[in-house]
């Protein structure tokens, strides 16, 4: 692919029955134990990327773009896949390995699969055009970044078997998979339930799969989450235990270790005692860590800020797969840019936190160690407990997402009737004679002897020669993803720009707003402002308050009702920076001297001064010396200065623009010059938040600044103009002389 052209869907979708998915199973990140990346030396880093977009503030370091050594998810959910691969690509820039897609609606609530099928349910990458289009866009990726991504999914519900040898087929790279989930959570039938486990996750090893269980739901789901930290210990034990005697390896099963609490409780007090626990007790696993999404609000900050916490903990405890949070988790609108905010943030502070372990440690006396046997100690009672009773009956008595701290119990837990649930009865005894030539089956298989392959009797099973895969197209008409496509082809064909934040083109924005006026009223007058700003499907998404009677902040989401036409856009040529480096080297070759002040009878002066001051990334820190002559002065003395410093450069701030003032101080700046007979000698700019580069061109100047302007630009642009200059033997003196 060209990262400079949008990804082509069309391109993905051809020939996709031809498919074949180029590995299987999971892969890890190349980890470095310690490498030099820029001027910094790293202890806890992976292999950097081929193609990347860095951090922001990385251009102050020469734009290097350290990855961490764990890999990093980010949980894509816009329910339709052409979009999730768009924001794979997104994502995979910015340091993501780990794409999952997570239901929007409830997978694990469907019977059958879904092949054919255009959307599956809710919006989940079930059908087989959708896991093939993904993975055969997934290769381009990977190859455009030079890292491999894995693909991620759930395997759940009562359909669980089959979508693992659908994932097996397609090159599913890692799912979910936790038979107590199912009970609990979607009430399926407990024999049913493991039953579809063993055969899943049988299927699931054969392919290298990771497996992420599921016991972090019972925090996002009891009264008071930080209660059944016992229980999560539990529930991982129960399926670690289940899933090494299907035959799946150690190394291919991570446990989803979410914390139990979030700001404003004492988090790292009840955390990180829970982390080191889950670390210690099931060190020979991965370690999956995931934020709990049960305390966030709509607030970003709130959410970006817990996510920064949860990844201390995580550092701490040496997770292997990092999960992230959107920002907008709490309000369940999952968009774009914040799916990459989240992983910014996952990148920034586990680099931030780089070689932390090597400078802190544990103490090996008072409240952790305690905390973590105490809680080592209650999940060992309470698994005692279920062995004897058994597990089943333990569901049947409500002892799992009980809110009382075990062994205490509120009796608020969830309780499954053993008989009972979806698809109860299902389970037959496989006959004596009960043959399935097929590979990597669970479960007593009366084959001949002598066989080196089950499926040989039948000429190969679909693992093994693909070409028995049925692919299904499309069987909805109407809904399917071609004719999205089409929906929104003609529109960028005819080069149409709209916003989007979920599918493409799809119109939405937001408005952030602080209205000086109580919660109620502000949240109806925004809606209201949105409505006279011509904005369609207006819906409040946060609202801050300030104070109960001073104010709100209010962030409304809205369509716009129109489209841009890109050919109607007057895009000036962007102009070209040097570098910080470039420039110190040609001002400490060549000195610079530049005459500043704000002209006329402005007394405005910051905004020169930052321009100038170093503090602010001013030309002086580039070794460029300026003469800051004030505020309010006359343009005559501008240029008297100028001669008398002997300068290359004024530089006039000149905001008020009333009456045209500005324009008037600039012309007259170059006026003045020109009588004087200096024009060529000096280089001229104007600046202030009126002023334009066409603008201070037209009044005779060389350049003019506007708002957004920082140091850089302008020093930039004083080195090149008098680099042009010199060629003309022009300016204060040529390079020659």
């Amino acid at each position: 692919m060209n990262p400079n052209e949008k990804m082509d869907i069309r391109e993905i979708l051809k020939d996709l029955e031809h498919y074949r998915p180029r590995r299987m199973g999971w892969t890890w990140r190349t980890k470095v134990p310690e490498q030099k990346i820029g001027p910094f030396t790293y202890k806890e880093t992976s292999e950097p990327l081929k193609k990347s977009i860095p951090l922001p503030a990385a251009k102050y370091f020469g734009e290097i773009d350290p990855q961490p050594d764990c890999v990093i998810t980010t949980e894509i959910a816009s329910g339709r896949f052409e979009d999730d691969i768009r924001r794979m690509r997104m994502a995979a820039w910015h340091g993501a390995d780990h794409m999952m897609v997570i239901r929007t609606t409830g997978q694990s609530h469907i019977d059958g699969l879904l092949e054919g099928t255009p959307e599956g349910v809710g919006g989940i990458p079930i059908t087989r055009k959708q896991l093939r289009a993904t993975r055969k866009a997934l290769d381009l990726i990977e190859d455009e970044v030079g890292r491999p991504i894995n693909f991620h999914s759930y395997v759940s519900g009562v359909a669980g078997p089959e979508i693992a040898v659908l994932f097996a087929e397609e090159g599913v790279n890692g799912a979910h998979q936790d038979p107590q989930y199912n009970i609990l959570y979607r009430n399926v039938n407990m024999q049913r339930s493991f039953v579809d486990a063993a055969v899943a996750k049988k299927i699931m090893a054969y392919a290298g799969m990771l497996q992420i269980d599921g016991a972090h739901n019972a925090n996002a789901t009891a009264k008071e989450a930080w209660k059944v930290m016992p229980e999560l210990l539990v529930q991982h034990a129960i399926n670690c235990a289940f899933s090494e005697m299907v035959g799946m390896k150690k190394e291919n099963m991570a446990l989803s270790s979410v914390p139990p609490t979030a700001p404003p409780a004492p988090a790292l007090s009840y955390d990180l005692p829970y982390a080191v626990c889950v670390r210690w007790l099931f060190s020979d696993y991965k370690i999956r860590a995931q934020q709990n999404t049960r305390y966030i609000e709509s607030d970003t900050r709130e959410a970006t800020v817990t996510h920064v916490l949860n990844l201390l903990v995580s550092r701490l405890t040496s997770a292997d797969v990092q999960s992230t949070i959107t920002p907008d988790e709490g309000r369940n609108v999952p968009w774009h840019y914040n799916n990459i905010a989240a992983i910014e943030t996952a990148k920034q502070a586990l680099l931030g936190m780089d070689g932390l372990k090597e400078m802190v440690e544990f103490k090996k006396d008072g409240p952790l160690p305690r905390m973590v046997r105490e809680l080592a100690e209650r999940a060992v009672l309470f698994l005692e407990e279920i062995k004897e009773i058994g597990y089943f009956e333990a569901v049947a008595r409500g002892f799992f997402v009980d809110s009382g701290f075990y062994p205490e119990r509120n009796g608020d837990g969830i309780a499954r009737d053993p008989q009972g649930g979806v698809a109860a009865g299902s389970i037959v005894e496989r006959d004596k004679d009960y043959m399935a030539p097929v590979c990597h089956h669970f479960g007593y298989n009366n084959l001949p002897k002598g066989l080196e392959k089950p499926c040989d009797l039948i000429g190969g099973c679909t693992l093994c020669n693909r070409d028995k895969i049925v692919f299904i197209d499309e069987l909805d008409p109407e809904d399917n993803v071609d004719k999205r496509l089409s929906r929104v082809e003609k529109d960028l064909a005819a080069g149409f720009i709209k916003p989007e934040v979920q599918w493409a083109m799809d119109g939405y924005i937001t408005l952030t707003m602080f209205i000086p006026e109580p919660e109620r009223v502000a949240e109806f007058a925004a809606l209201e402002i949105a409505r006279r700003l011509g904005l369609e499907e207006a819906e409040v998404i946060h609202k801050g308050i300030m104070h109960p009677a001073e104010g709100t902040l209010v962030e409304v989401k809205a369509k716009v009702p129109f489209a841009i036409s890109r050919d109607s856009l007057k895009i000036p040529e962007k102009p070209e920076i040097l570098s910080e480096e470039e420039i110190r080297k040609e001002i400490a070759a060549h000195p610079m001297k530049v005459v500043c002040g704000t002209v006329g009878e402005d007394e405005h002066s910051v905004g020169m001064r930052e321009i100038i001051d170093i503090k602010h990334g001013g030309i002086e820190g580039f070794g460029i010396k300026a003469v800051y002559l004030g505020t309010s002065v006359p343009v005559e003395k501008m240029v008297d200065a100028a001669i008398e410093e002997d300068a290359d450069a004024i530089l006039i701030s000149t905001i008020i623009s009333h009456a045209d003032i500005h324009r008037k101080n600039m012309e007259r700046l170059a006026r003045l010059c020109a009588e004087k007979g200096v024009r060529d000698r000096f280089i001229l700019v104007g600046g202030g938040t009126q002023v334009t580069n066409e603008l201070a061109v037209e009044a005779g100047l060389d350049a003019g600044f506007g708002r957004g302007t920082k140091g850089i630009h302008v020093a930039s642009f004083l080195v090149k103009k008098r680099r042009e200059l010199w060629a003309q033997g022009k300016g204060k003196k040529s390079r020659d002389d």
